[in-house]
């Protein structure tokens, strides 16, 4: 049985406020929308939703590697499906085939009614020491 857990924090995650749990092949990023995180539409900027994604397809990503390796994003293609204004934000991310060098991973981020905010695939690279 896998356990959830929650991966080290960074900078930029605690500047936007965001929690991220993993699980392996598995990771959820979550945040609830404030006046930092408004473009000057007063709509929620798509580097927020990209950030969550990103994060998550990372967080993913690390729980199927060896100990001792890391992580870095090759690609993301992202579309933003719907404006979000408030409430709470949830990414999840999950992996589509794990290769030794490569793994790639889809994302969704969703608003708190379940609405489809943005969507993403991408491919990591893993890092070995």
């Amino acid at each position: 049985m896998n356990t959830p857990h929650e991966p080290p924090s960074f900078p930029l995650q605690q500047h936007f406020g965001f929690s991220v749990q993993s699980e392996h092949g598995r990771a959820t990023a979550t945040l609830e929308l404030d006046d930092r995180h408004m473009n000057p539409n007063s709509v929620s900027h798509g580097a927020v939703a990209f950030t969550l994604m990103d994060t998550a397809m990372g967080a993913a990503t690390m729980s199927v590697v060896d100990e001792g390796c890391h992580c870095a994003t090759i690609e993301i293609h992202t579309r933003f499906h719907r404006a979000a204004r408030s409430g709470r934000l949830h990414a999840e991310a999950k992996i589509l085939h794990a290769g030794r060098q490569i793994v790639h991973l889809q994302a969704t981020t969703h608003d708190d009614t379940g609405r489809l905010v943005a969507s993403a695939t991408g491919s990591f690279a893993i890092i070995r020491p």
